[in-house]
């Protein structure tokens, strides 16, 4: 979370003319508030660093479990439903 420092306030046509300026300056931590007929309406500020937990590597191991034949082409039915399309497959239970 940002901390909050004092931000400058510019109305529109001055945040347009100073644009990339801000950009730079919001790079470099600093925020500015942007007003429309001196009323706030919009913030320009650095974008918070996220940090996310590491990944962690095998935690699924051995609660996942993958059929030996997960490669095997499928049964003529299945690719026939597949390239007629429209409604649902009704296939037969295998035996």
């Amino acid at each position: 979370m940002m901390t909050r420092r004092k931000m400058k306030q510019l109305n529109v046509a001055e945040a347009k003319a100073k644009f990339s300026e801000l950009v730079d300056a919001a790079a470099r931590g600093d925020g500015t508030i942007i007003a429309k007929s001196g009323t706030p309406v919009a913030m320009l500020v650095p974008l918070a660093e996220e940090r996310h937990p590491p990944i962690k590597l095998g935690t699924l191991k051995g609660k996942v479990w993958i059929a030996d034949n997960f490669d095997d082409p499928l049964p003529d039915e299945v690719l026939e439903g597949f390239e007629k399309g429209g409604g649902p497959l009704s296939l037969k239970p295998r035996k």
